[in-house]
């Protein structure tokens, strides 16, 4: 019997085991394929207004944005917490978590004092072209300060993650892969193609050439954009012609449709200006995934797409939130989302991936949309500001061209005015006050004495760095901007530049919204604590907690 009890605690000693062993096996299995998600895709939509996600909704198809917010987790009141808001240091605070204080890409340029020229934000001199022979591809992360949540990602495996980042505009593919990245590229607007610099690789892969070999903007420009629906259907929008809308570059009318099948010299220029550019961003985003096995990484360890789409923005420029082509724009580009998470549901699989979507600023209304409705707005261009500046300090001090620049509503005097700088930065505020577009003006190193209210004065801080930014910093009454009669720009702290889409969606997200106020620089925070990753090196971002709860 003794024997027999010892046969069965054995046989049952082995089979706990053996159980054991299956269980571990199977968590260790779990924390390694669903602990993390396989492919993580960052989509920045350029120019996209918050707003834009239900004021065109009736229209929209059932997979793109509304299934985003259906299936996925919106925050509904997310800001942008620094100011002057423009492309490169809105693609860097996602990606980073931080402010233009801390990640120094203060704007799309800003004026060099030790150069005495200006700085464009991802120039590099000692990078060169891949992908063709024009100056395009001297670019890289130079003049960023800080690490993206794409360089601690791939910091958080010793570089066995992929990170690929694309778009029309350099900064806009450069930034979000951070220092790191295998790969970004963008739209060479002169040779019409995909290309990189140095900084990433020697030669482009053979499937870009490939790609590039399509001459697909081409193909595109050969079929005129017509409105997807009637233009009876366009109820969100102003009537189609509007004297304060511009044109598309070769194209000499501002109303549909218009005829890029008759643009030749200026083709791949105006491509830009299109929904087609768009789509066209999609179709290298499908090739990235597919050619660079994003997703499939043999380490187990998640991949990164950063895509950004940029025609939105050129096409917001032209003609201004109110257009019908706005509206035509969103409903095709809401058509091509839905395009591709369908595919990369069967690429990567339902739930395997993980999704956000967000912008890097808005959108002001076009001044004369605003006088049609009586509603106060108006421009102010930056070099008149300038130019009557340095006219009336050589007046009163005698100082030829004592302001440098004025660039991101910021007043940068030359540094060869010493002895009197004190009383040049005191006039230059006196006569910036008399402007009527001006709220206020203030000295940016004085941020701290500056009577201003809140959020503004936070903004404006968490936007200077003494290394980068001007001298004086003035504010336009809401609804005014530096920029010309027709169309629009953005670069204000105000909601229609500051307030964003941020919308999660995929691995580990369910249903929801969050109506608390978040920020810009919560998404790296954020995408941290759910890859389980060190926050970006100066992240002042906090993690949306009811999204991972």
């Amino acid at each position: 019997m003794k024997r027999i009890g010892c046969l069965f605690t054995g046989i049952f000693f082995f089979i706990c085991t053996a159980c054991f062993a299956q269980a571990k096996k199977a968590v260790q299995n779990h924390l390694t394929n669903e602990a993390k998600p396989k492919l993580v895709v960052g989509l920045v939509i350029d120019q996209m207004r918050w707003d834009y996600l239900y004021r065109y909704n009736k229209l929209y198809r059932s997979g793109g944005f509304k299934r985003i917010l259906k299936e996925g987790y919106s925050c509904e009141n997310t800001m942008i917490p620094y100011t002057p808001s423009y492309t490169a240091p809105g693609h860097t605070c996602i990606y980073t978590g931080s402010v233009p204080a801390i990640h120094g890409i203060v704007g799309n340029n800003w004026y060099n004092r030790k150069k005495d020229s200006i700085m464009y934000c991802t120039d590099d001199d000692t990078a060169h072209t891949v992908g063709s022979t024009t100056r395009a591809g001297k670019m890289s992360p130079a003049n960023l300060w800080v690490s993206t949540i794409t360089d601690e990602l791939r910091l958080s495996n010793n570089f066995k993650s992929k990170v690929i980042a694309l778009a029309l505009k350099d900064r806009g593919a450069i930034l979000p892969a951070g220092h790191s990245g295998n790969a970004a590229y963008w739209y060479d607007d002169i040779a019409g193609r995909w290309i990189t610099s140095t900084h990433y690789m020697p030669a482009l892969p053979a499937w870009v050439n490939t790609f590039n070999a399509q001459d697909l903007p081409r193909k595109y420009m050969r079929t005129n954009w017509e409105t997807l629906l009637p233009l009876n259907k366009y109820e969100e929008s102003t009537a189609d012609n509007k004297m304060y809308e511009d044109v598309i570059m070769g194209d000499n009318s501002n109303v549909f449709p218009h005829r890029l099948s008759a643009i030749e010299a200026a083709m791949y220029q105006a491509f830009k200006v299109t929904p087609f550019a768009g789509t066209y961003t999609f179709d290298f985003a499908k090739a990235a995934v597919e050619n660079e096995s994003l997703g499939k990484n043999k380490a187990q360890v998640p991949d990164f797409l950063a895509v950004s789409i940029s025609a939105t923005d050129y096409i917001g420029h032209a003609f201004g939130p109110n257009s019908v082509e706005m509206e035509d724009t969103y409903l095709r580009l809401d058509k091509d989302i839905e395009d591709f998470l369908n595919w990369l549901d069967n690429k990567i699989g339902k739930g395997k991936y993980l999704f956000f979507l967000t912008a890097d600023h808005g959108a002001a209304h076009v001044p004369g949309f605003l006088a049609e409705h009586k509603m106060p707005g108006g421009t102010l261009d930056d070099l008149t500001i300038e130019n009557n500046l340095n006219s009336l300090i050589e007046k009163q001090f005698g100082i030829s061209h004592a302001v440098a620049k004025v660039i991101n509503y910021q007043v940068y005097v030359h540094e060869k005015v010493t002895d009197q700088k004190e009383a040049v930065i005191n006039f230059i505020i006196n006569e910036i006050k008399k402007l009527d577009e001006v709220a206020s003006v203030v000295r940016l190193n004085e941020l701290a004495a500056a009577v201003l209210p809140d959020p503004l004065k936070g903004r404006l801080t968490n936007g200077f760095t003494p290394l980068r930014s001007g001298d004086v910093q003035f504010i336009f009454k809401p609804g005014f901007f530096d920029g010309r009669i027709r169309g629009t720009t953005h670069g204000v702290w105000n909601p229609y530049d500051a307030h964003i889409p941020l919308l999660f969606f995929g691995w580990h997200i369910k249903p929801g919204k969050l109506y608390r106020e978040t920020y810009m620089t919560d998404i790296a925070a954020t995408l941290a604590a759910m890859l389980q990753v060190q926050m970006p090196n100066g992240c002042v971002g906090h993690v949306i907690t009811e999204l991972i709860k």
